[in-house]
């Protein structure tokens, strides 16, 4: 298992749609969450969903308000498209966010998809998951440049940023941690999730799966002379109802409390939040 600390450790992970479409509402969960022993809030990143959603918030408004109304939960996006960004705008987003929350952020980063709401399609983005995927490692590659406060001179297939420094630095060093979103199965969301803090595998069917995934990463960070004894988080979106103990017992170290995005309320939240988090 590719961690130090192998608790098991409870967020919410919340579409900000509809009722959640507000930062205050939202703050008040996370301050809310965190008075109830939860350890992290995450929200959803994107800018339409499909009907019957109406109304969606930003995620950087909603997490400057979670980083402003909490003290100890880590929050972030989970997960940002990022090649739908200006990695340099990112940079300075992640940086004062990290630097208004004290330390407390994951940046969670993945290739996204058209499928739910026609938002690439809809706002002219790029279609194609190769270039994609070339635009997200390029733009990480901008990122961990910029978080260490040193002159940044980079001109790539897609991006160009010379001359530039990036300060103030996050308050995390080297950066903020990054989680990378992928099946599970698939080999290239794997290798980029071994060359960073996190893996958050999507479309989970059966914890043996999850098995395998994490025992592929593990495999894929000693061949690139990672330290074991690193700490590496593996988190998994369940419902609440679901069997958390077997996925963290095939390596999980978040549970990211999950809802239907298309019916998502403020009372189903808060009553998953009074329940409480998983036990470690």
């Amino acid at each position: 298992m590719p961690a130090a600390d192998t608790s098991l450790r409870s967020a919410l992970w919340l579409p900000i749609f509809d009722q959640l479409a507000n930062p205050l509402v939202t703050s008040r969960l996370a301050a809310d969450a965190e008075e109830a022993g939860w350890h992290g809030v995450f929200v959803w990143d994107h800018v339409r969903w499909r009907e019957p959603v109406t109304a969606v918030a930003d995620p950087w408004i909603t997490l400057a308000a979670v980083a402003t109304a909490t003290e100890r939960i880590r929050l972030g996006p989970m997960v940002m498209p990022l090649a739908r960004r200006r990695p340099v705008k990112v940079a300075r987003e992640t940086a004062s966010l990290d630097v208004l929350s004290g330390g407390r952020l994951t940046l969670g980063v993945g290739l996204g998809s058209d499928r739910f709401g026609e938002e690439f399609s809809r706002t002219g983005e790029q279609l194609d998951d190769r270039v994609r995927a070339e635009m997200l490692d390029e733009s990480l590659a901008i990122l961990a440049a910029a978080w260490s406060g040193e002159l940044v001179e980079h001109r790539g297939d897609h991006y160009t940023a010379e001359g530039i420094r990036f300060r103030p630095r996050p308050v995390q060093r080297p950066g903020p941690p990054v989680w990378v979103a992928g099946f599970p199965g698939m080999t290239r969301p794997l290798r980029r999730a071994a060359r960073h803090d996190g893996f958050f595998p999507v479309n989970l069917d059966h914890p043996d799966q999850l098995a395998e995934a994490v025992a592929r990463v593990t495999e894929l960070r000693a061949d690139a002379s990672h330290d074991p004894a690193d700490l590496y988080d593996v988190a998994v979106a369940l419902p609440a109802d679901a069997d958390v103990a077997s996925y963290a017992a095939a390596g999980a170290t978040w549970w990211m409390a999950e809802f239907a995005p298309e019916a998502v309320s403020l009372d189903q939240v808060r009553g998953v939040l009074r329940d409480g988090p998983a036990p470690p």
